[in-house]
């Protein structure tokens, strides 16, 4: 069985996402996250689906597109895939504390 990671990036994206949409409908912030958790439950069947994440170049950081976000995850092992952002398609990935480089 493979183990899903959330980084705490990614669980802080999540709960942006859901609080963002709840604004207007509790109803499809519910539904929304739970189609999220769902794309990122199936990544287990086939966990090369995901292209290689263009601006990064990191054979080992993948990404799975879903509706409005890009799920950002690694494969650590056989056994573990951590999912390090959800990131809204329209924001640069470069803003994103999980990718910016060290200064």
């Amino acid at each position: 069985m493979v183990k899903i990671v959330l980084s705490k990036t990614a669980r802080f994206d999540l709960k942006e996402i859901v609080d963002y949409i709840k604004r207007d409908s509790v109803k499809y912030a519910i539904l929304e996250k739970q189609k999220i958790e769902d794309a990122i439950n199936n990544l287990p069947k086939q966990p090369l689906s995901g292209r290689i994440v263009p601006e990064l170049n990191n054979k080992s950081l993948r990404e799975l597109i879903f509706r409005n976000y890009r799920i950002i995850y690694e494969i650590a092992s056989e056994k573990q895939i951590n999912i390090l952002s959800i990131h809204h398609h329209a924001r640069l990935l470069s803003n994103n504390p999980a990718f910016r480089e060290e200064e």
